[in-house]
């Protein structure tokens, strides 16, 4: 068997572990052996592509690749020991902005090896001369959008810029200006390919990436995250078509797709449509009563909560980004244990967008071994909360929000939420009375049957704990 089709058959044995890996991630269960597969396809895919890149590259070329992995390796095993799972959002977003950027780079060296060489362009068929050139020219737009749309997103979910939306005058036509000079400019580059072409393209399309994002609100940036996932898959695939590697090809439509549907599924849970928020049309309609006075609001102290859960015959706890950043899951677990052996039935309820990424709230339970039988999804616990004793809302905010349902001017207005509201009590663990990353006040904290446990998620879960 020669090289290259031992290296296409690893390809192929990749693409499947790749495909099993999605397949395995799709549940709680199989989650473990879906990571597995896809360590698995990727470790096959670097070891058939360094083969043939040493049959074929000089010694320095060769030199420069290992050590690049190196690097890499060294990197992202820090990274990945280090990073806490509050962090997971924002290292999610900055890793899109490599492949974005890998994708130009690529894009840029297929145009400087062909199009702009005359000897290159000798290499090349006619016939397929102006395929390659769709092929670079689009690789880079696509490329360049994913990594300037990823910067600004780690930078709006690690607070180092405001997460509220940019709003500049006629924005949605400065996208679809944007959009039609990259159709005028791929149909000239195409017929005639020329630097300056190639460097407009570039421009308008890092300016793109960042006003798409830029302009989407905090309450949004779930969606945000699959979506530059998404991204980074087409841009992975435009990379195997200039590479003529069927296995990037495969990879970039798998992770294209899914984010693609993932970001779907998303906005339908959300009453959105996904052209509104890429658009960034959510979070900005209306002020959202902020003005508004919803009276005072009362508090509870961690020993008296301790009291109406050991009276309770069902409790529904609903997580969000707060527990995330206090680390409460733990403590989170050992209450429901105890709650259980109490003979009180407890239950999860997790809205769509909880925290801000995809599944956030499910890993961190599943991290602390909470039973998977007893987290529900939001469709599946809302016509219960009404017959729950009591309801606590650990660090979530805008999915409690019943101004989504009651509120035609909120800028969540439509938006499904969980109906906590209709549980008998309804214990609210927060720092302060702080609007969420939506920055939408919520009129739960006001209402007759909420009481607010102020402090740090983890500290007050502990002391319940305690008084239990």
């Amino acid at each position: 068997m020669s090289a290259d089709t031992a290296a296409q058959a690893a390809y192929i044995v990749a693409a499947l572990l790749f495909i099993f890996s999605l397949a395995g991630l799709s549940k709680h269960e199989t989650a473990r052996a879906g990571i597995t597969y896809g360590i698995a396809g990727m470790a096959v895919a670097l070891v058939a592509t360094v083969a043939l890149v040493i049959r074929d590259a000089e010694a320095l070329a060769i030199v420069l690749l290992l050590g690049a992995m190196a690097v890499g390796a060294v990197i992202g095993l820090a990274r990945a020991r280090s990073v806490e799972m509050t962090g997971m959002p924002e290292l999610i977003a900055l890793l899109h902005s490599f492949v974005g950027l890998a994708a130009v780079i690529v894009g840029w060296n297929g145009y400087l090896e062909v199009e702009g060489s005359p000897d290159g362009q000798g290499k090349v068929l006619d016939e397929l001369l102006r395929i390659h050139s769709a092929e670079v020219f689009i690789g880079v737009f696509i490329g360049a959008v994913t990594f300037t749309g990823s910067i600004v997103a780690f930078l709006k979910l690690s607070a180092r810029i405001n997460s509220s939306p940019l709003v500049l005058p006629g924005k949605n036509l400065l996208n679809l200006g944007a959009l039609a000079a990259f159709g005028a400019l791929t149909i000239a580059f195409v017929i005639e390919p020329q630097l300056w072409m190639l460097i407009a393209v570039t421009a308008i399309a890092l300016a793109l990436g960042w006003h798409l994002v830029a302009s989407i609100g905090g309450g949004d940036m779930p969606v945000v995250v699959s979506m530059l996932n998404s991204y980074s898959g087409w841009a992975a695939a435009a990379v195997g078509f200039l590479l003529n590697n069927n296995l990037l090809i495969v990879t970039g439509a798998l992770v294209g797709s899914s984010g693609a549907f993932l970001s779907y599924i998303m906005c339908k849970a959300m009453n959105r449509s996904f052209i509104s928020v890429i658009a960034g049309g959510f979070g900005i309609v209306a002020s959202g009563g902020e003005d508004t006075d919803y009276g005072e609001h009362r508090e509870i102290s961690a020993e008296d909560t301790a009291e109406l859960l050991k009276n309770a015959r069902s409790v529904v706890i609903t997580p969000g980004y707060g527990m995330a950043v206090a680390q409460a899951q733990y403590p989170v677990a050992d209450l429901v244990r105890k709650l259980r052996e109490r003979g009180v039935e407890v239950r999860f309820g997790i809205h769509p967008v909880a925290g801000r990424l995809p599944g956030h709230m499910n890993v961190l339970l599943a991290e602390a071994k909470v039973p998977y039988d007893i987290v529900l999804e939001m469709d599946e616990i809302n016509d219960d909360l009404g017959d729950t004793s009591v309801v606590l809302v650990i660090g979530a905010n805008d999915t409690v929000n019943p101004a989504a349902a009651d509120d035609p001017t909120s800028p969540i207005a439509g938006m499904p939420v969980l109906h906590v509201w209709e549980a008998a009590d309804v214990i609210v663990f927060k720092r302060s009375m702080a609007a969420g990353y939506a920055g939408v006040q919520n009129p739960l904290f006001f209402r007759d049957n909420t009481q607010m446990l102020f402090g740090d998620a983890k500290d007050k879960v502990e002391d319940i704990l305690r008084a239990l």
